[in-house]
């Protein structure tokens, strides 16, 4: 006699609990192929050229500046005694902060097991190539004689003359090397299979011959997703400690010296969770107009910026944190000198930048624990803007306001910086705004392979994988 087989039901969760998914509106694998191809392979919308016109402009400013400043001399930037780093310092600090998101997308969050990223982490790694590309110009025009740059990489000379491997300078040459070569194989590395959707979708030889020589041969077999899963894995694993240890080196810049409200061991963590923290901002900022500009709404989803604003609230709230420390350490050290020095950020003669950039900072990102707010593109989208004028201000903060009063007072100083510093300042948003415009013009923007990868088609058990009614 046979036994009853007993049916079990699977409770359905209440709408309020279940998961946003992460493509809306079950859209197919031939769909997403189509509309993330269509920024590429269509006309150049007058929106683009609206934005790259002015943006190309302004690289052509930064090359003239480059240009005026060699040619010059370095006075020509406002730096003086006491305040020997100037706007330059600022910038360089506050562009490798930009590029931390990127990284952490691509890298930790997959190791994670992260499937939202899979909507962002192309233009964020992009993002991160081009800020550490305009981050590097500035530390490079510093050393005021450009022509000897050179010099800061270990290559044998005839005289046997290595680098200063002491100085913290040499530490930023390697870090910084570092973290952008491996941030360029990561995304390359991943955009392997995308490039070989451009090539079988090009129509002109050209496009194909170009697309199918940067995509290596790949067939799609089962073989190339073996190797490609391995190399991209262990990519992942390379770049997770850079991104821990490459704004550590950065903030080491500043704490290996003696210098009241710089000589502190809570740079590192702090630095760290800034940069993620102006990172995120910076992703939302050039992804919520994005998104409807091409029609992008079913990929980069709600869900998307949703969990975008609540690392922000996360990275933001660890950032305060270590602004109420520093304020605690000041007091608790009986040093006259950091009181001296944190007493001077909040009342001395720029208190204006301290406090614009606590509100920025601190303030700001509390907002993001209302949800009604973060469903909000508008003000979610000028708050980004606030994070990452804050963090720029807290890097002023950490260099003006530290360095224009010494011991001193004789020395004393007020820093303004000069029309070269905020034209050059202008001019890496034109680098990075026609480096980024141009890439999402001629790359597939969104990971396409990643993006179906986290479809209900793609899970083999689920009923809409039956017929996905669409190309792949």
């Amino acid at each position: 006699m046979a036994e009853a087989v007993t049916q079990i039901k699977v409770p359905v969760p209440p709408p309020e609990l279940q998961r946003v998914p992460l493509v809306q509106n079950n859209r197919s694998f031939g769909w997403i192929s189509d509309r993330v191809s269509a920024i590429t392979e269509g006309k150049a919308p007058k929106w683009w050229w609206a934005a790259f016109i002015p943006s190309f402009g302004f690289m052509c400013l930064l090359g003239a500046m480059l240009i005026y400043q060699i040619t010059t001399g370095v006075a020509v930037w406002g730096n003086h005694h006491p305040t020997m780093w100037g706007w330059d310092i600022i910038n360089f600090v506050w562009w490798i902060g930009i590029g931390h998101a990127g990284t952490l997308i691509s890298a930790i969050l997959f190791l994670l097991r992260q499937r939202w990223r899979t909507a962002v982490n192309r233009a964020a790694e992009a993002m991160t190539i081009f800020a550490v590309m305009c981050a590097g110009i500035f530390p490079a025009m510093h050393v005021g004689r450009v022509w000897f740059d050179w010099w800061l990489f270990p290559i044998p000379t005839s005289n046997a003359l290595w680098p200063q491997f002491r100085s913290p300078l040499m530490w930023d040459v390697f870090a910084v090397s570092t973290y952008f070569t491996v941030s360029v194989l990561f995304w390359y590395t991943g955009l392997v299979p995308d490039l070989a959707t451009m090539r079988d979708r090009a129509k002109t030889k050209i496009k194909q011959f170009i697309y199918g020589l940067f995509a290596l041969g790949w067939t799609g077999s089962n073989r190339n997703w073996s190797n490609y899963e391995k190399a991209y894995l262990i990519l992942a694993g390379l770049s997770t400690p850079l991104v821990l240890s490459v704004h550590s080196i950065v903030s080491l810049d500043f704490a290996v010296s003696q210098l009241p409200g710089w000589h502190t061991t809570i740079f590192p963590p702090y630095f760290v969770a800034g940069a993620i923290f102006s990172g995120f901002g910076m992703v939302l900022t050039l992804l919520i107009p994005l998104r409807s500009m091409c029609k992008l709404e079913d990929i980069i989803t709600m869900r998307h910026i949703d969990v975008m604003c609540k690392v922000t609230l996360a990275t933001g709230s660890i950032v305060g944190y270590a602004y109420i420390m520093e304020l605690f350490i000041a007091w608790y050290s009986g040093s006259l000198f950091e009181r001296f020095a944190f007493i001077n950020r909040a009342m001395g003669p720029y208190w204006w930048g301290y406090w614009l950039m606590f509100c920025c900072n601190v303030f700001v990102p509390q907002l993001f624990w209302f949800k009604k707010i973060r469903n909000h593109l508008a003000i979610v989208f000028i708050l980004s803007i606030l994070v990452n004028v804050g963090m720029w201000f807290e890097r002023f903060v950490i260099v003006v306001i530290s360095l224009h009063r010494e011991f001193l007072p004789s020395n004393w100083g007020y820093f303004a910086p000069t029309w070269v510093d905020i034209c050059t300042f202008l001019g890496t948003f034109g680098l990075f705004f026609t480096m980024f415009l141009l890439f999402m013009r001629f790359l597939p923007m969104i990971a396409v392979s990643e993006v179906k990868g986290v479809t209900p088609q793609a899970d083999p058990h689920h009923p809409l994988a039956k017929g996905n009614g669409g190309n792949h």
